[in-house]
């Protein structure tokens, strides 16, 4: 019986550079317009949808987190909200200091207004409410279904976060590939795209090393909380890490990180408790991503920003990665309207964002679950402290 082939997300999203980039030396300006004209189109409708993402997807997980039971879903929940907003101060700090040396101006005045050709038509699709609104709403429904229960309205929010990400996995996904096609078609015909590249590649190293440094740093905190090797602690997750790698998602790898947290010596019901929740919650992997993507095109582009502005995105973003769906690219689909609202970013930057985010996706999952490890180990040390106490 023959297999379906199938590429994942990042295979498409790199082959949709590579060609965008061949095809932008050859094709007619006339053909080009094609493809800015369904960027155009493509763009107003995620503009449209990105409330609607908000609302659809906070809203179940903040009425989820509310009404959990226990002390211990506070701390832990608080431990992978730090966690989370450290990455990415860690993320900013370093970004703001190398990224400067590695973009430079010419780099920087070669990306800026790429966007100058003129698509065909435009279709114009506002949305129903605006980012900030929407976010209040899903904090609002969500702390309301959790106070109150609220099965009726907690199953509708449930069917319409089942809409929401079935539109992102059958819609926006498959589309996506297309549309960096055609953004870096446009590049690349307006003579821009060879240095975007450049400048990729080195905010990928650069990242990557963040990382491992993250990753290091994480287990030397919880080796000490625990008094044990922090390095012996990381290797026995590196099965999780690597399963991440290969399958970008943090729920697939659930298995693999529960059997590997078990061996460090939590305990079953711990493991079983903080592995399932901090995939949902702990993303700390993305959001070091995310900001380091962010200040990166901010510095291509010209943009003004500061620390204070970053600080208020990331303390956002850490409450916008617990509505990440479980679908590749997930996160930078959650983390759009904060982009836009706090940061100002437009299309033009977004969909840079998308193509730089999605092209190290297997990394910040693989992050994100390895760090789940550390959490567990940390919550496990304070239940079983506390049990001794009582």
């Amino acid at each position: 019986m023959k297999k379906n082939f199938h590429l994942s997300l990042l295979p498409r999203i790199l082959i949709a550079i590579v060609l965008g980039i061949v095809f932008g030396l050859f094709l007619p300006r006339s053909v080009v317009r094609l493809f800015v004209t369904f960027n155009g189109i493509f763009s107003n409708f995620l503009q449209f949808l990105i409330p609607l993402i908000i609302i659809g997807l906070v809203t179940p997980a903040i009425s989820d987190i509310g009404k959990g039971a226990g002390k211990l879903l506070l701390i832990t929940v608080a431990i992978a909200y730090c966690d989370t907003v450290f990455s990415g101060l860690l993320s900013y700090g370093t970004s703001v200091t190398v990224f400067p040396k590695l973009i430079g101006n010419s780099s920087a005045e070669a990306v800026a207004e790429f966007e100058s050709i003129e698509p065909y038509f435009t279709i114009q699709i506002p949305a129903m409410v605006d980012v900030m609104s929407a976010l209040v709403l899903a904090f609002t429904l969500g702390l309301g279904m959790a106070f109150f229960g609220s099965p009726q309205l907690k199953k509708v929010a449930e069917e319409f976060k089942d809409i929401i990400v079935k539109t992102i996995e059958v819609v926006i996904i498959p589309l996506l590939p297309i549309y960096i096609f055609g953004i870096f078609l446009g590049m690349t015909h307006t003579g821009q795209a060879l240095q975007v590249i450049k400048v990729f590649i080195s905010i990928i190293g650069v990242i990557f090393l963040l990382h491992i440094f993250l990753l290091v740093f994480q287990y030397c905190i919880a080796g000490g909380i625990v008094k044990r090797n922090p390095f012996k602690l990381l290797g026995k997750m590196m099965p999780a890490y690597f399963t991440a790698l290969g399958t970008s998602s943090s729920a697939a790898t659930i298995p693999v990180t529960l059997e590997c947290t078990k061996k460090n010596g939590v305990s079953d019901e711990i493991a079983g408790f903080t592995i399932p929740l901090c995939a949902t919650i702990h993303l700390s992997g993305s959001c070091l991503k995310i900001t380091a993507c962010a200040v990166a095109l901010m510095l291509m582009q010209g943009m003004p920003f500061d620390f204070w502005m970053f600080l208020g995105f990331i303390m956002m973003l850490g409450v916008m990665m617990v509505a990440a769906p479980g679908v590749p690219g997930g996160a930078i689909m959650a983390a759009l309207g904060v982009l836009a609202t706090m940061l100002g970013f437009g299309e033009q930057e977004q969909a840079l964002m998308i193509a730089l985010y999605i092209t190290m996706d297997n990394f910040g999952t693989a992050c994100n679950v390895t760090g789940d490890g550390a959490i567990a180990l940390v919550i496990d040390k304070v239940f079983h402290k506390r049990q001794t106490s009582v």
